[in-house]
């Protein structure tokens, strides 16, 4: 993968024995489905980590469950099952304790055109934070300070200016301003450069490597793409239908996947080498998740014969993998790849 990996730049900024700032056991989100249909498992079983000043990317196709993950961390979604902790207490969902946990977790949304009041001044928008949660202080002086640490430089520039008169880098820069002015200790950023041009990515990028430095910022970054997790991230997990499949620090994952599912997602990008692994189908309806792996309909090593070979065939039907641990470790949902084969055949 071209580029550096900037996630590794400060790994003084986690260690394996401090307590996360944020972690998640057993999470279950389910939708009730329509007329009598079963429920919708969004979120699966998931266990997650997120420690201070540590970037993860939380990386799948569309339809995984990231988004929903990422609004259950906020409190935005309810979980139906497992806890979420922040800064060692449970979070509570009465509309008090939330307002509170959303002082200190603030999202960032990929479409800055969408989440942007188009009637408000960018001063407007960047200090509504501000104004709701009742921070006592100067307005001015922290709307300002929140521009500039965004790169909207020089920020008295900015405070008349409406949405439409910006690019759109520039009004990424301020969804990102809206969530700094109240000083968050996390940010969950839901594929914060997917609506942008190429050109404008590594900046916003780079922008939230300086933040996590200047700021010690934690964040979680979710997005399909797994060079942008590459250029970013800390540790990476890789999500499927609901659950977390692969997970570990982002250089050992994407230089040596274990998971099929990890290997199909990393052949696809231009600098891969060797032929892309098409996977086949869509993803299955969360409603009805098969049994045993819930990757095995659609898994590349069981349809082509590797998986009988590594005698975990019957295993990848029928038997169904445990939820993964969080913490730093690397860890893989899959009996293939932890199956005791010769050396010639491990992925890598």
């Amino acid at each position: 993968m071209s580029g550096s990996k900037g996630g590794g730049e400060d790994s003084s900024t986690t260690t394996g024995t401090e307590a996360p700032l944020l972690s998640v056991r057993g999470l279950h989100v389910a939708f009730p489905g329509r007329r009598g249909a079963a429920a919708a498992r969004a979120v699966d079983g998931v266990d997650l980590d997120i420690r201070r000043g540590e970037i993860v990317a939380l990386v799948g196709e569309s339809g995984c469950g990231k988004t929903t993950l990422a609004r259950a961390l906020l409190g935005l979604v309810r979980p139906t099952g497992g806890r979420v902790t922040f800064d060692g207490a449970s979070l509570a969902y009465s509309a008090r304790a939330l307002k509170a946990y959303r002082r200190r977790a603030q999202l960032v949304l990929q479409d800055p055109s969408g989440s942007l009041n188009p009637r408000h001044t960018v001063y407007d928008i960047v200090a509504e934070g501000l104004r709701i949660h009742g921070r006592a202080g100067d307005e001015r002086t922290a709307v300002a300070e929140a521009l500039a640490r965004a790169g909207l430089r020089p920020p008295e520039r900015f405070f008349l200016r409406y949405p439409h008169e910006l690019s759109g880098g520039q009004r990424q820069r301020v969804v990102i301003a809206g969530a700094l002015v109240l000083r968050p200790e996390l940010l969950v950023a839901d594929e914060p450069v997917a609506s942008l041009d190429a050109s404008v990515r590594g900046e916003i990028l780079a922008l939230l490597l300086r933040l996590r430095t200047e700021l010690g910022l934690a964040a979680l970054v979710v997005t399909h793409d797994l060079g942008l997790a590459w250029n970013i991230a800390d540790r990476v997990a890789v999500m499927y239908l609901g659950r977390i499949v692969e997970t570990g620090p982002v250089e050992q994952v994407l230089t040596a996947p274990r998971h099929p599912y990890t290997r199909a997602l990393l052949s696809v990008l231009p600098e891969a080498p060797g032929t892309p692994v098409v996977l086949t189908g869509e993803p299955p309806d969360p409603s009805y998740v098969p049994g045993g792996c819930r990757f095995h309909v659609r898994c590349p090593v069981l349809a082509g014969g590797e998986a009988e070979r590594a005698g975990v065939a019957d295993a990848c039907r029928t038997t169904e993998l445990e939820i993964l641990r969080g913490g730093d470790a690397s860890q893989v949902a899959c009996h293939w790849a932890r199956a005791d084969r010769p050396a010639a055949g491990r992925p890598g």
